[in-house]
């Protein structure tokens, strides 16, 4: 199950590594896609514009759990670079019990905001009580994602992303296989296809603790390892809270976004939404090399071998920039295609088709850098870097030029996928300063 990321070629290492996290987030976005190719074929144009108002929030909420997790991988893998087996244990054993208590307080959260967000939003009102419906079930199943994510991030840790694939393609079939179900034959709306999406979710979380448990791995860990510890506790969330805040940020940005494309109409929301999901697929090279990066530069770091982390950081660059740049020419080319997959109203594939050509285009290389220098600053210990660029790119460009480009010059539609579009750039070179100045080589985390 371990996997000594400190040696052999960086390259050859960081794509194995790498391969199966892009697998598994691939995964993860087609569950989600058939989620909207399913509520756009039997609820309609109404449906697709109440899932993507919904994704919204259901991002901020993995962005925490993922965020508070991913403080645990770094340790996990800083501790197995330095080959301390007890301090793994106990950081193991707490991010569990953090965890426990992270998901209690988050779906209590979720549940009492997600019926003011979602009108706050502006959702259109022929989506408004399918996107309710859909909440009111989605955040009952906070406990799953956040206990899938922990169980995934001390994987990862230990260099392990086979597992995860493993889990998430059971999670993408139980969700096809009970999204059809659910919402077709048994016409259970959008409360159905909320349920199809947490039922697989419980269902990949408990297969993992059962691998988990069946590799021998929980039962070396005792009950006092499992207590909460406030030194570790605030150990993991030295890295998890910055993280939170990062991933938290950038997907509230979405949501005020989102609220703008809702002024615009239903064809502009359902496009819309369509458009930020097809989005996430040129993303995902960035982000599975972005994932292996942070976990390979931690066992570096851990290992006291910083330049082998220096070189994981720029292989991992070029990773970044081939994927995603490859993967958003695709999906520009083929626009008009794959908004209609979703909903064929020539308005909602009009307005679809304009935004991904204008926001799945440079401004993916530039995304790439940033969140590659975001996810080595995360691995050396570093997670201010990228919560201070999150903010940078999400409020300070996104918003601002959303409201500039869309409400203050009048670009409406148009204008909010040009600020989109511009975004990351900054970012991008504060990631590049940030790197080539070399300090991160001074940082110890354990």
């Amino acid at each position: 199950m371990e996997t000594n990321l400190t040696r052999g070629n960086v390259i050859g290492v960081l794509v194995r590594f790498a391969l199966p996290l892009f697998a598994a987030n691939l995964l993860q976005s087609l569950y989600s896609l058939v989620d909207m190719a399913v509520m756009g074929r039997f609820l309609g144009s109404p449906g697709l514009a109440a899932l993507g108002s919904s994704a919204t929030i259901c991002y901020v909420i993995t962005s925490v759990c993922a965020g508070v997790t991913t403080g645990g991988s770094v340790l996990v893998a800083q501790y197995l670079g330095r080959e301390d087996r007890a301090a793994l244990r106990e950081t193991v054993g707490s991010l569990f019990s953090l965890s426990l208590a992270v998901a209690a307080a988050v779906t209590a959260l979720s549940l009492v905001a997600y019926d003011p967000v979602l009108r706050w939003m502006g959702v259109p009102a022929d989506a408004l009580p399918l996107a309710l419906e859909y909440m009111s079930v989605i955040c009952i199943g906070t406990v799953f994602i956040l206990g899938y994510n922990a169980v995934c991030a001390v994987l990862r840790g230990m260099g392990d992303s086979k597992g995860p694939l493993l889990y998430v393609a059971v999670a993408a079939a139980a969700n096809i296989a009970l999204d059809l179900l659910f919402v077709g034959p048994l016409a259970l709306g959008a409360a159905g296809a909320a349920m199809a999406t947490v039922c697989a979710q419980a269902l990949s979380f408990f297969i993992a603790l059962f691998s988990l448990r069946r590799r021998g791995f929980l039962r070396s860990l005792s009950r006092v390892d499992l207590l909460p510890r406030p030194v570790r506790w605030a150990s993991i969330l030295r890295i998890g809270l910055p993280t939170a805040v990062q991933l938290s940020v950038v997907n509230l940005s979405y949501l005020a976004v989102t609220g703008l494309f809702n002024a615009c109409g239903t064809a502009c929301a359902a496009a819309a939404g369509v458009g930020l999901k097809l989005n996430t697929f040129a993303a995902m090279p960035c982000w599975a090399v972005g994932q292996a990066v942070t976990t390979m530069a931690g066992q570096c770091m851990g290992g006291g071998a910083p330049d082998r982390a220096a070189r994981t950081a720029r292989s991992g660059l070029v990773l970044a920039l081939a994927g995603s740049g490859a993967t958003a020419a695709l999906i520009v080319l083929t626009a008009p295609g794959l908004i209609a997959l979703f909903d064929p109203a020539p308005a909602v594939v009009a307005a679809g088709t304009l935004y991904l050509r204008i926001c799945c285009s440079l401004n993916f290389l530039a995304y790439a850098a940033m969140y590659l220098f975001d996810s080595f600053a995360t691995g050396v210990g570093y997670p201010g870097l990228a919560m201070g660029n999150a903010l940078l790119h999400s409020v300070v460009m996104r918003l601002g030029l959303s409201w500039l480009l869309g409400l203050a010059m009048g670009g409406g539609f148009a204008g909010l996928c040009w600020a989109e579009m511009l975004a990351p750039f900054p970012g991008a070179l504060i990631g590049a300063v940030f790197f080539l100045r070399g300090r991160w080589r001074e940082c110890r985390l354990v």
